[in-house]
């Protein structure tokens, strides 16, 4: 990470540019932090232990949870190491003090951080640094035999002080790429991210001339640089897709494109000085994020404004996660920065709502754990995100969504309501459930919870845990909950429903619910296979994505225990698109998703 000076029910009002409409905070919302390793800016603290090296972790965890942040982008690989346990390179010197070393006693700080980042409801990407070797030559420490500096010194090549792996040569791009695709096919992490250590910012004169004439394949020396950033970055793509289809790739390039693009704009051109021409990706969709480095402030030569507005025109039906500077709100890590106002950080994430881009990155986790930072932690938590919300949707990616929770029970504690559940039983034709989404509605009846779970204001909290409670209850009201298992790409179940917590109690039926729906997809007819466990009085009916009942089945039949099919035969007018089965026993419900195919 280069640092340079060149929807929900929060309600936010401010004047910005004479804009003073209301700006709602989205339910679907990326909100992520880097976590920095290298030279221990972020974590570790030169020296701890590791007993005292998770302490701090789970300290910075906390802190980022709490600010409202969702996707930790934790930095594994830095100067071709690794803090994480790996056959291809040496552990960091940044992690034990001595290069190659393991911890003692011994811990996996990636496999902890995965662990520790899902428990809270947030996401865990994997950073890495990809061509660079060793940060600076003038001052450095003793390289691991397993380091590749010394395994493979004909790939380096040194420019000023800072030794990278020459990009033009393939067995060196092809080494990064089995590095980073270990990674994602030892850990559950969910995306694996680079920023743009491509060629160095300081330039490159005749250092890869002797692989420009083995590998140039009568391109110009300009043309056949950019090439090899293209092809890591569209080969690393692809392999990453194929191991595990819902890993987020994604990248964080320098913040201008080119000099001048758009007018007004100037500085450094990235693509055409580290040839990393994120355009070029976005086009060809070889990525599913773009985290443009807009470490600037509104106005002036490098206006967040215009570049964010001519970013989001490039995106071709990809995300923009701007990264933003919240170092610059610290006098302590603004270095030779200008200060950023206590307004600017928020003013920029209140303009990318405005302008409906999915959320930013910000950097680093230090200015939102142990530094003030002007209060930024504090106006994030109560104001900014003081509200959760889940990473966006990828429409690319996969969209099955798990199976429903069960065993759902509330319990009234002093102050506070106890929710618990279990995980959906495992189903090959369901994903996974990375987190929970929990839900609240404070009402006299029973909300209807497929449009409930639309508005915003009514998600409560987002957690990995199966369990959770809800300390901010009102006296005397009463509440209803409910709880949606979430893939990871942020697809939700069918929420399971609590009864209403009040001083009125009822019980919670469990005995029943939709065994099977098939085909799924289906065409012209759908089964509905459904049980319960205990006679009821049952009613079964399938609404469409809007909540608008289609038809009615069953209506408030009075059944003996037993297993049961309903046959539903749309119109031939049906839409195609999501339908749902509502199953109701004694006016408590179980729903299923169920697609029809074109």
């Amino acid at each position: 990470m280069i640092i340079r000076s060149v929807l929900l029910p929060i309600f936010l009002c401010f004047a910005f540019w004479g804009l003073t409409q209301p700006v709602t905070a989205p339910k679907y919302e990326f909100r992520g932090a880097w976590v920095s390793t290298v030279i221990n800016l972020d974590w570790p603290t030169r020296g701890a232990s590791p007993q005292q090296q998770q302490s701090e972790l789970l300290r910075i965890f906390d802190d980022l949870k709490k600010a409202g942040v969702n996707a930790v982008f934790f930095q594994l690989r830095s100067e071709s190491d690794a803090f994480y346990q790996s056959a291809l390179e040496p552990w960091s010197y940044y992690l034990t003090g001595k290069q190659g070393q393991s911890p003692n006693p011994f811990w996996d700080p990636l496999q902890f951080a995965i662990q520790e980042a899902h428990k809270r409801g947030m996401e865990l990407h994997a950073w890495f640094n990809p061509f660079r070797v060793i940060r600076s030559t003038n001052s450095t420490y003793p390289k691991d035999s397993l380091h590749v500096s010394i395994r493979h010194p004909e790939w380096m090549i040194n420019i000023r002080n800072i030794l990278l792996l020459d990009p033009g040569i393939p067995a060196a791009r092809q080494y990064i790429i089995d590095v980073a695709t270990d990674i994602v096919k030892r850990y559950d992490v969910d995306g694996l991210h680079y920023d743009d250590y491509f060629y160095p910012y300081e330039g490159i004169g005749s250092q890869d001339t002797a692989s420009f004439a083995k590998y140039g394949n009568g391109m110009t020396l300009n043309a056949w640089r950019e090439d090899n950033i293209n092809r890591f970055v569209q080969e690393l793509g692809a392999a990453t897709y194929a191991l595990k289809p819902l890993v987020k790739y994604g990248i964080s390039p320098f913040g201008i494109w080119r000099s001048g693009v758009p007018p007004g704009i100037s500085g450094l051109s990235g693509a055409d000085v580290t040839y990393g021409n994120a355009v070029v990706w976005l086009d060809k969709q070889w990525i599913d994020y773009l985290a443009p480095q807009l470490y600037w402030k509104f106005g002036g030569n490098q206006d967040f404004e215009k570049l964010a507005n001519w970013w989001k025109t490039q995106m071709n039906g990809r995300h923009l996660y701007p990264g933003i500077a919240i170092y610059r709100a610290d006098p302590s890590t603004a270095g030779t920065a200008p200060l950023y106002s206590p307004s600017e950080i928020p003013n920029q994430i209140y303009f990318t709502r405005q302008k409906e881009i999915p959320g930013v990155i910000m950097f680093r986790a230090a200015n939102l754990s142990r530094l003030n930072s002007q209060g930024l932690a504090d106006s994030l938590c109560n104001r900014i995100y003081s509200n959760p919300a889940l990473p966006p949707i990828m429409p690319w990616k996969p969209l099955e969504a798990p199976g429903v929770a069960k065993n759902l029970h509330l319990v009234p504690a002093t102050n506070s309501i106890n929710l618990s559940w279990s995980a959906p039983e495992a189903n090959g034709r369901q994903a996974k459930a990375r987190m929970y989404a929990i839900y609240r509605v404070q009402a006299e009846r029973e909300p209807f919870w497929l449009l409930a779970m639309q508005e915003p204001k009514n998600l409560l909290a987002v957690t990995g845990s199966t369990q959770y409670q809800d300390r901010s209850i009102i006296d005397g009201q009463q509440y209803w909950y409910a709880v949606s298992a979430v893939s990871g790409n942020s697809i939700e179940s069918l929420p399971s429903s609590f009864a209403p917590m009040s001083t009125k109690t009822r019980s919670v039926r469990s005995d029943f619910g939709i065994r099977e729906v098939f085909p799924n997809p289906f065409n012209t007819q759908l089964h509905i296979r459904y049980s319960i466990g205990a006679p009821g009085t049952l009613s079964l009916r399938i609404y469409n994505a809007l909540g608008q009942e289609m038809v009615t089945l069953v209506h408030e039949e009075r059944k003996t225990a037993g297993d049961y099919e309903a046959v539903w035969t749309p119109e031939a007018s049906a839409n195609t698109g999501l339908y749902i089965c509502v199953l109701e026993v004694d006016r408590q419900k179980m729903v299923h998703k169920v697609v029809k195919a074109p």
